[in-house]
């Protein structure tokens, strides 16, 4: 496990530190959003001759949540897939898992490393541990994902946001399947105003980062880091 080191702080001035890592973290939602309404195809980064990577966003995100991460890993010569049946990604997790096991078969896909945001790396987990072409996926990184669960989801008022509770059989399923968290990389801030419980994933490579946030963690260097760990 890596785990960046955090200096403690004095509590008045953890509470100030997290709550402007939260104001940013909203602005970069925010912003991320805006940019989401704006041109952009699903294909244009499905070229190059690496190894390919599949996108899976998070919950109301479309894959333009994570074009920033697709631009530099295109550069890098790495095909960008886009499960775009998954919308703004507000389906069940084990329906979502089918959508992007059936682009796998459909574009013949092998040796695939997964790249997903919070909910995607559900999605990506059940793919990886109950489905057959779950073998073709060599590893995930998965950002700011509520492996474990998020205890306020049960305050949530749509049933795709409760759906992250720890008792729901979907999630009591995924952290039953033990066996494909050495092949996940988990990526979580010091502090996470979605996921109390933080997303350490037992046997998998858990990567702690110096910010904290849900969403702006993803623009964090040691992401992009982490993609190209492995894949290349």
């Amino acid at each position: 496990m890596t785990t960046d080191a955090v200096s403690p702080l004095p509590g008045w001035r953890t509470l100030a530190r997290d709550a402007v890592w939260w104001a940013q973290d909203y602005a970069y939602a925010a912003a991320a959003q805006v940019r989401a309404v704006g041109p952009g195809h699903p294909d244009d980064f499905a070229s190059g001759q690496g190894r390919p990577l599949v996108l899976l966003p998070g919950i109301y995100e479309t894959w333009r949540f994570l074009e920033p991460l697709a631009r530099v890993l295109h550069d890098r010569g790495h095909p960008i897939h886009v499960v775009t049946g998954l919308g703004s990604n507000r389906r069940p997790i084990v329906e979502s898992a089918a959508v992007a096991a059936a682009l796998l078969r459909e574009r013949d896909l092998h040796d695939v490393v997964l790249v997903a945001h919070s909910k995607g790396g559900l999605i990506g987990k059940h793919l990886m541990a109950f489905d057959p072409v779950g073998t073709r996926v060599r590893a995930m990184v998965a950002v700011a994902t509520p492996f474990g669960g998020s205890r306020y989801s049960r305050l949530m008022p749509t049933p795709s946001l409760r759906a992250f509770r720890s008792g729901d059989a979907t999630m009591r399923a995924l952290a039953a399947s033990a066996d494909v968290n050495s092949r996940i990389v988990s990526v979580f801030g010091a502090f996470d105003p979605h996921i109390p419980e933080g997303s350490e994933l037992a046997g998998a490579r858990n990567v702690r980062l110096d910010g904290g946030g849900h969403f702006r963690v993803l623009a964090d260097p040691r992401v992009i880091a982490e993609v190209i760990r492995a894949a290349e």
